[in-house]
């Protein structure tokens, strides 16, 4: 394949190039589905696309099993030079250039006659909710293998190195608000201050104890009470929580808390208060087999003192819905070394931008070997 890797430099280059300098962020990704679109159709491929959402999914050969690879589309919205704007800062643009890298690959190198591949381009996983409406769309119903991809930072995994397995945290996002009756501020017995009421939630979240040997933290990264008023005590308030834990079962318990406080609060102070989930991320569910094909992958392309242990992460992934919501899924995501800093999500991240075609080799490889070591009865071994 490395022939044809160099043969397809220039096209992946054009691609990320484009990719990158027109980002959309969640849900509005128009252009950038129409954009693949275009690109693929007239390479041949068979695109779907969705009448109620962005996103597209390409489908090659027929018959079991079906492998497929995912790649999301998104960007960030955030202050780039004093500017809001779309950016991509996660490297998005990278995932859906390696995405499409190993189609072209695959297509040159020439597609297994027997399997199925299935390449899934997933709006919104910033939202975390992309994943959850392709599933919605039957797109994962014959799916046995899935495989993704995430550049990582320079902090977790060095340029030229590689990971099969990517152990990303859950993480869950609530807003709410605390709804009450201003009173003035002479008279503070006729009404409650939700100002006071959101310091008692801010301490009851820190006295949440579980399982210490599983990282997790819940916190307020937002409260908004008052006007311009200073002589009127606030009985109404936003607020914003950040849950985060290791393990689904962690998160779950962790957010079975909050709202077992925020119902004593309510109660003790004469309150209501509400709580929305804005988003929900699994933490990752990662299958030995499919992460055995991937380091395969990974000593073909990099080396085997290049492969490194799986990565362990505290930030989130909407790609681990796909197995929490349908187990029979054997998945595990690349982390590619990259160069990247300062970090991901910060405004002016960089990274190597040489290391997507190992990526793209890493990925299509992975692809194959699962295709050939299914196809003959074997299981990874």
């Amino acid at each position: 394949m490395r022939e044809y890797i160099e043969e397809l430099k220039p096209t992946i280059d054009c691609v990320f190039n484009h990719l990158h300098e027109n980002p959309e962020i969640s849900w509005k990704e128009y252009k950038t589905t129409e954009y693949l679109k275009t690109f693929l159709e007239c390479r041949g491929f068979d695109v779907q696309v969705f009448g109620d959402s962005t996103g597209l999914v390409v489908e090659v050969g027929e018959g079991s099993p079906c492998v497929a690879l995912r790649a999301d589309m998104d960007a960030l919205w955030q202050e780039v030079d004093g500017r809001f704007q779309a950016n991509h800062s996660c490297g998005h643009d990278a995932h859906m250039s390696m995405g499409l890298g190993a189609m072209l690959l695959l297509q040159k190198a020439g597609f297994p006659s027997k399997g199925k591949l299935k390449f899934i381009f997933q709006p919104a996983e910033e939202k975390g909710t992309g994943a959850l409406k392709m599933i919605e769309q039957g797109v994962l119903d014959d799916v046995d293998y899935l495989y993704g991809v995430h550049l990582r930072p320079i902090q977790e995994i060095r340029d030229g190195e590689a990971s099969a397995a990517i152990f990303h945290g859950a993480a869950r996002f609530l807003t709410g608000e605390i709804i009450g009756e201003d009173a003035h501020g002479a008279r503070p017995h006729l009404g409650q201050n939700a100002i006071e009421i959101g310091a008692s939630l801010v301490n009851e979240i820190k006295s949440i104890h579980l399982d210490p040997m599983v990282p997790y933290t819940a916190k307020m990264t937002k409260f908004h009470a008052g006007s311009d008023s200073g002589n009127i005590i606030p009985g109404k308030a936003s607020f914003s929580l950040d849950l985060r834990a290791q393990t689904n079962e962690v998160i779950a318990d962790l957010s079975e808390k909050i709202e077992t406080i925020t119902e004593y609060l309510s109660k003790l102070y004469g309150v209501k208060i509400t709580l929305e989930t804005k988003a929900n991320v699994a933490a990752a569910e990662v299958n030995e087999e499919a992460q055995h094909f991937m380091e395969k992958a990974i000593v073909d392309v990099l080396g085997a003192d290049q492969v490194r242990e799986p990565i362990v992460t505290s930030g989130g992934e909407d790609f681990h819905f796909y197995t929490l919501k349908k187990p029979n899924i054997k998945a595990t995501m690349l982390g590619l070394g990259c160069d990247l800093q300062p970090g991901l999500h910060h405004p002016k991240m960089t990274f190597n931008r040489d290391a997507i075609y190992a990526g793209v080799e890493i990925l299509a490889r992975t692809l194959m070997h699962t295709l050939e070591g299914t196809g003959n009865g074997r299981n990874g071994d």
